[in-house]
């Protein structure tokens, strides 16, 4: 097998951009709904050619992209669990009842700042970004909606504080996976990510604060009374039902992985519905009489199917929608499509020839971070996963950062600064493909608002730079 040039490495990446410019051109925000996923293939093809050219054979890149597709296989069950989940929280009345709620409680003007604590709280107990963006982030939206805001704005705020709760729980993967690669321990970590989480997520805040205070709220076909009263005429708001997103946060933050935890979610929904909505399921399920038929029927159509409610007003109605599990298979096949184009790329070593490349310009402190925060990104837009951008960067500089005496937390707080957080940024990447699905918000609609996500490598390369707080290795 000959080794891979810069040139080649390069040909499958610009092949890939060049279509997915293509895609944005010619389908707007509509790309997630094929054309993406034939870029990626398409890419992927030059790719395989590329690889045999090389003289890699067939069978390993075959062996290789099949390996890559099932490491993908958990975010894929997670990702329809969340589909199911919200087809049963919508029909419970749990998410319409949050949404009712928080119309009581949040003002316009500090909404932003409190979905940002709210979402970064609850992820935070939780240790899991997704989940908190499946349930709370769905009720915040809606909140946002009738309060006027842009769903884009209020999706940014969302997602930067889940994944700064995310980023910063000790029950996270990603938190825990860092420290592992690097050679460190997962609460020292996670204390030396505060000097530039803190900052960031401070940042963040006053810059949602003054969007909230300078914002012009006018409210569409919808304002928040008339949202209310079609809530409150559609389900039944009892407090108990709130005891399904309790038991689900309780068995998170006991460490339950996360595909039983969603699917238990899923179910208690399911029976929360049936209790506390018959009227609701009779509609839902169009037959007469038999409610133990038109409860079965309505809560598998939630969890597999499209649920919309009618609540007498068109723009009210839009806002409880599910596409349960089918609404995702759009994502996973783009999800699918993104493996085999990483799986192509790492079997031939097309994507480590380019990342060794970016090390040669590593000689200081400030530019081994940076190159490192930019391996990280190139992995989130190349191979698609955020798992896989913590990973090969932790093993590929683990060794370099010691040989410039730099502790182990250095490296594993970089690969959380610019590995985890980023990959919610490419539309492609696991991260970005879910939750663009789970909110109905295009990647780059809430891209630009997403402060959290992009600020933190910026952050953590220029403290590097500016040599804050940098632990070194102390010689003997």
């Amino acid at each position: 097998m000959k080794k891979p040039t810069l040139l080649h490495a390069l040909v499958p990446i610009i092949v890939l951009i060049f279509l997915l410019s293509l895609n944005v051109l010619f389908w707007g925000d509509d790309t997630l709904s094929g054309s993406n996923q034939m870029a990626l293939l398409f890419a992927a093809g030059v790719a395989v050619i590329v690889s045999l050219m090389l003289g890699v054979k067939w069978a390993k890149i075959k062996e290789n992209i099949v390996k890559t597709i099932g490491s993908s296989m958990p975010s894929i069950l997670i990702l329809l669990l969340i589909g199911a989940l919200s087809g049963t929280w919508l029909i419970s009345g749990i998410v319409p009842a949050l949404v009712y709620y928080g119309l009581e409680i949040l003002q316009p003007n500090i909404f932003l700042f409190a979905a940002v604590v709210i979402s970064g709280l609850v992820s935070l107990a939780t240790g899991s970004s997704w989940s908190t963006i499946a349930t709370i982030g769905i009720a915040l939206l809606g909140i946002g909606d009738a309060m006027g805001i842009n769903q884009a704005i209020v999706a940014g705020a969302v997602i930067s504080g889940a994944y700064f709760g995310d980023k910063m729980s000790p029950l996270s993967d990603t938190t825990n996976l860092a420290p592992a690669m690097a050679g460190t321990d997962l609460f020292t970590h996670i204390r030396y990510m505060t000097y530039t989480t803190g900052p960031t997520m401070l940042i963040t805040l006053i810059i949602f604060l003054i969007i909230g205070f300078t914002y012009n709220f006018e409210p569409g076909a919808t304002n928040v009374n008339d949202v209310q009263l079609a809530i409150k005429n559609t389900f039944n708001l009892n407090p108990l039902i709130f005891l399904v997103p309790v038991i689900l946060i309780i068995i998170i933050i006991k460490k339950m992985p996360p595909i039983p935890a969603l699917m238990i979610g899923s179910l208690l929904g399911g029976v929360a519905a049936v209790i506390f909505q018959p009227q609701l399921i009779g509609q839902l399920s169009g037959i007469e009489g038999n409610y133990a038929k038109q409860s079965y029927m309505t809560v598998l159509q939630s969890m597999y199917g499209d649920t919309v409610i009618d609540t007498g007003n068109e723009a009210i109605s839009k806002l409880f929608k599910s596409g349960g599990m089918s609404g995702m298979l759009l994502t996973v096949w783009l999800i699918i499509s993104a493996m085999v184009f990483g799986g192509v790329m790492e079997s031939s070593g097309l994507l480590k020839r380019i990342t060794q490349t970016i090390i040669k310009y590593a000689n200081s402190t400030g530019s081994l971070v940076g190159a490192t925060a930019v391996t990280c990104i190139f992995f989130n837009i190349t191979a698609s996963d955020q798992y896989i951008s913590i990973v090969v960067p932790g093993k590929m500089y683990a060794k370099t950062f010691k040989d410039k005496n730099l502790k182990p937390e250095v490296l594993s707080r970089t690969l959380e600064d610019a590995g985890t957080v980023t990959s919610v940024l490419v539309p492609w990447n696991t991260g970005g493909a879910t939750q663009s699905r789970v909110l109905g918000v295009a990647t780059l609609d809430y891209l630009p608002y997403a402060f959290f996500n992009y600020l933190s490598p910026i952050v953590t390369v220029l403290v590097a730079y500016l040599n804050i707080k940098i632990r070194r290795i102390k010689k003997k």
